[in-house]
């Protein structure tokens, strides 16, 4: 067997069928296998696979037993010569594994390679590609400095490539990552005692260490809808530090120059919340514009989402985003996965980035919309019926 994809569940049940339905799509030209691992979910994601999903291998865990040990739990019983560790919140074009795979198989000391991830919106998440996070970059990350010279502080996000060039980074993002399986247990897979934050990049190192190179490659793309947060509320800090002091003492023994710059990023991270806005708010759509030869659906979402839908009949048009669709800014796109490719998706998701819009998808055989207008939230859906 050639791939093995695993993906671990934990209460996105809507996020799970999508993402699901995009993989079997992706393997329809390859011989793999989906495997489902769920951490004691307490919505219906296992009733679900076992209905929508029957051949797919579902793993039912008894309680939630953390990420990296679901993760080893699904790679244990893998068969595939690869394998792909996949968000549940994802969404991957029909060619994404075709491609990813014969990239692979063309590298000598191959470890890890990672593809480029968009959010809801389209817009490019760094964290696709990222640097080893010593004390330093780790600060530039934390204080922003990043964002501000690329050039000097920008190791943590990998600038030295940009997101549509392929080559060799440090740390990949664990919501995409593929692997051969033989390698994956040479390490041991994630370590089970890692806290939030760490386990992708802790197993990216340890790859490294063994001689092998590690690849963000560009020419796929895939939505992962819940990104890395950027939010930065205490919270987050704690477990940022948490996890970067298990990082430090686990492949570098001492922590102490890491706790120094901490301290003092954490001083520059409470003055910016001094000056930093309110959250956003909520943004409501003021129209829709739905992509699908189903005209019935159309009479149907303007009953749900008591607005008017505007119809593109893709029995008559072409599947572009025109510039008479660009000027209604503030309008939501919904895509109708039965008669639109998922590949097409993520890229009318790009090519219409920072212009304005959300974006739903509907997937096949649904009965429910689903996407995500912030990185930073979880997404939203919308049951139809």
């Amino acid at each position: 067997m050639q791939l093995s994809v695993i993906i671990l569940n934990y209460n996105v049940r809507y996020f799970l069928e999508l993402c699901v339905l995009s993989v079997q799509n992706a393997l329809e030209t390859i011989d793999g296998e989906i495997i489902v691992i769920d951490n004691n979910s307490s919505d219906d994601s296992c009733a679900m696979m076992q209905k929508l999903f029957p051949n797919v291998k579902l793993i039912q865990n008894k309680e939630n037993i953390g990420f990296p040990k679901g993760n080893n739990i699904g790679v244990a019983q893998a068969q595939g010569e690869y394998i792909c560790v996949l968000n549940p919140d994802t969404v991957v074009a029909e060619d994404t594994f075709m491609k990813v795979l014969a990239f692979a198989q063309k590298q000598s000391d191959l470890g890890i390679v990672g593809c480029k991830l968009i959010d809801g919106t389209g817009r490019f998440l760094p964290e696709s590609k990222r640097g080893v996070p010593t004390p330093w970059v780790a600060f530039t990350k934390i204080t922003g400095l990043y964002k501000l010279f690329s050039g000097t502080f920008g190791k943590y996000y990998a600038q030295h490539l940009s997101e549509n060039q392929t080559g060799k980074v440090a740390i990949l993002v664990g919501a995409f990552m593929v692997m051969k399986r033989d390698l994956y247990l040479e390490v041991a897979g994630f370590d089970e005692d890692c806290f939030m934050y760490s386990d992708d990049i802790d197993l990216s190192y340890r790859v490294l260490k063994e001689g092998r190179f590690n690849y963000y490659f560009h020419e796929t793309t895939a939505i992962h809808y819940k990104g890395e947060s950027t939010v930065k509320d205490e919270t987050y800090m704690k477990r940022f530090q948490e996890a970067m002091n298990f990082f430090y003492k686990k492949h570098f023994k001492s922590a102490l120059f890491f706790s120094l710059f901490m301290k003092i990023g954490i001083v520059f991270f409470s003055l910016a919340k001094m000056f930093q806005g309110k959250p956003g708010i909520k943004i409501i759509p003021k129209s829709y514009l739905l992509y699908s030869a189903n005209q019935k659906l159309a009479d149907k979402l303007h009953l749900v989402l008591q607005k008017k839908v505007l119809f593109h009949d893709l029995k008559t048009e072409k599947i572009v985003i025109s510039s008479a669709v660009k000027s209604k800014i503030g309008a939501e796109i919904i895509l109708d996965n039965e008669f639109i490719s998922f590949k097409k998706c993520i890229a009318i998701l790009e090519s219409s980035r920072n212009k304005g819009f959300t974006f739903k998808i509907i997937p096949k055989n649904a009965n429910f919309l689903i996407g995500s207008n912030n990185s930073n939230e979880r997404g939203e859906i919308i049951e139809i019926e």
